[in-house]
């Protein structure tokens, strides 16, 4: 059985948005497939799903920042259009982890650094950093990782 890569999914999908003439589709994902390749041409590398995940979820990341900037400024027009980008970027995220899935790897990390206070925050981060990305917001992690340390 062969699986493809998220990559190539990608860009079928984008093929087939250009065949159905769904141009809102078609722009987001080329917006991404700009994004990945950008990347690889800066960094000289392929990237692989790990790395495609990290680009998407960058992308939502900025796409709701923007809204809750439009939003603010009472522009509800352009915060609709970022939030059809986030529904066709969504999908390509991998399944997101419960919060009891995210505790329990807090825990793992905790116990492999030997973490004891807020100053090994760090060290745990830097070993959820690569399990987590793109499964989980990382900022509500490191929260979590902050109040697990305190207590």
């Amino acid at each position: 059985m062969t699986t493809t890569s998220l990559k190539d999914r990608i860009q079928d999908d984008m093929k087939t948005a250009m065949k159905a003439r769904e141009t809102d589709r078609l722009n987001a994902i080329r917006l991404l497939m700009a994004a990945i390749k950008q990347r690889e041409v800066d960094e000289r590398i392929t990237l692989d799903d790990a790395a495609v995940a990290a680009v998407i979820d960058k992308l939502i990341k900025q796409r709701r920042d923007s809204i809750n900037q439009y939003e603010q400024a009472g522009r509800e027009d352009l915060a609709a259009a970022e939030r059809a980008e986030i529904e066709v970027l969504s999908p390509y995220q991998p399944a997101q982890l419960s919060a009891e899935e995210v505790d329990a790897a807090i825990k793992a990390a905790i116990a492999q650094t030997g973490a004891t206070g807020p100053a090994d925050m760090g060290k745990v981060m830097g070993i959820l950093k690569s399990q987590l990305a793109g499964k989980t917001d990382l900022a509500a992690v490191s929260q979590r990782i902050k109040a697990a340390l305190q207590g």
